[in-house]
């Protein structure tokens, strides 16, 4: 029942940005500078869920109850070997032994892809904004 509640909780906010975001693309207006900051933002927040969710990966804080949960065995000799893989910010690593992470697949180049797309979009932003300035003065 919780993970249902924890569902609709994200999923709720998450549809309402969509259609705020859609919406524009839609109505054909998504060529201002502003949907461009928009989209940005929405990367920045996404890009910092995905972080959270990998570096909070794994039922519980400790590693090898989340290991274990996982149904995995927990190697201890490879953590004191590999402790440094844990602790950084990026890539994110929680690995069990050597073959199982706890961290989903996906995180890591989702953490590349999203600061990426969000940069590009806050250029696109500000070329927008400096070509309608120029087409403005010049017509003006």
């Amino acid at each position: 029942m919780g993970l249902i509640a924890i569902s609709l909780c994200l999923a709720t906010p998450t549809l309402l940005v969509l259609w705020l975001w859609i919406r524009p693309v839609l109505a054909g207006r998504w060529r201002t500078p502003g949907w461009f900051v928009r989209t940005a933002a929405i990367c920045a927040v996404a890009t910092a869920v995905t972080w959270f969710l990998g570096a909070f990966a794994g039922s519980s804080l400790d590693p090898a109850e989340s290991c274990h949960a996982a149904g995995v065995t927990y190697d201890d000799a490879y953590r004191s070997a590999h402790w440094r893989e844990s602790s950084r910010w990026f890539p994110l690593h929680n690995k069990c032994n050597a073959t199982h992470d706890l961290v989903p697949v996906w995180v890591n180049p989702a953490l590349v892809l999203l600061p990426l797309l969000a940069a590009t979009c806050l250029g696109l932003a500000v070329w927008l904004a400096v070509v309608r300035r120029r087409t403005r003065m010049g017509s003006a």
